[in-house]
């Protein structure tokens, strides 16, 4: 297998260095890149996007847009970490336990998964797709993640000279965040989820959480059987996990610095409510873990080589 050549556009910020370290001293790829006055010149990099066989963009939306217009090729696959392209019918959806490996496996366009997305639809898509969630269903999902998940802004803010961040901030009480077209078309639900992310004084770490009433499902359906149909789904999963746990908290924390999703299905003792709750890193599965996974898989490599597991 000859070496797969490489550009991440955008790799000085946070998840492009994280992408960078999983890339770190492993054969089998080469990196192209640009010092600082070629990434500022516009021939320098649309050679490089043109040269890759593989461009990872770690941008803002609209510059992710016009990385991709450059472009001229059939041959350059893309993997974009971006929103942008994350509802697009002509780009493949980089979730390949919910979606399929051939399908990411397959694809030219990418859309990296966002990072409350990926615990969400881990936990609610396998549900919804085997009709114990109905598709109509009006659902909840309260989220809490690591700061870094905001960016360089927002790791300022909280590590900057002079920053006092509070303890914790809910935020996007308008209702309207980015990630709820995603959730909603990837999930097949008929309904957007009404969606409470929250942020921790902490760098990485995240867990989501979607509380449901019995009542709200598929008659017969019950907390064993719903945890059942996510162990079914996942089985044999390197990445993804459903785990038992005893206790009665689970810190935000639970698995930093690791690729890895774990999910979990709590029920009361009266068998009429239920928790789904999925653990992850922002930055690893929620980030940078899965676009290096979407690219082992482009490039068919081992799935999860590179990976923290």
């Amino acid at each position: 297998m000859s070496d797969s050549s490489i550009f991440i556009d955008g790799a000085a910020g946070t998840t492009g260095l994280q992408i960078r370290d999983r890339l770190e001293g492993r054969s089998g790829f080469r990196l192209i890149t640009l010092d600082d006055a070629q990434r500022k010149d516009p021939a320098a990099k649309a050679q490089a996007l043109n040269d890759a066989d593989v461009v990872i963009l770690c941008l803002p939306d609209d510059a992710a847009r016009e990385s991709v217009a450059l472009i001229r090729n059939e041959r350059t696959r893309v993997i974009d970490a971006s929103t942008a392209f994350r509802t697009a019918d002509d780009w493949t959806y980089g979730l390949p336990e919910v979606i399929g490996r051939d399908r990411v496996a397959a694809a030219r366009r990418i859309s990296n998964p966002g990072c409350y997305p990926t615990g969400f639809l881990a936990l609610v898509a396998p549900l919804v797709a085997t009709g114990a969630i109905p598709a109509d269903a009006l659902l909840n999902c309260n989220a809490v993640s690591g700061y870094s998940g905001g960016g360089k802004a927002m790791i300022a803010d909280y590590e900057g000279e002079g920053a006092s961040p509070s303890a914790w901030n809910t935020y996007a009480l308008t209702l309207a965040h980015k990630h709820v077209p995603e959730m909603r078309k990837h999930a097949g639900l008929a309904h957007s989820p009404i969606f409470a992310p929250s942020v921790a004084p902490l760098y990485s770490g995240m867990i989501v959480d979607v509380p449901l009433h019995i009542a709200q499902l598929a008659q017969g359906e019950t907390t064993t059987s719903l945890r059942d149909r996510l162990a079914a789904h996942y089985a044999g999963s390197p990445i993804v996990s459903v785990a038992d746990h005893d206790g009665a908290t689970l810190p935000v924390e639970l698995m930093t610095d690791t690729d890895a999703l774990r999910l979990f299905v709590f029920g009361d003792k009266d068998g009429t409510q239920v928790r789904l709750v999925a653990a992850l890193d922002n930055l690893g599965k929620g980030a940078s873990g899965a676009a290096v996974q979407s690219l082992n898989l482009l490039t068919g490599r081992p799935e999860t080589e590179g990976l923290r597991l």
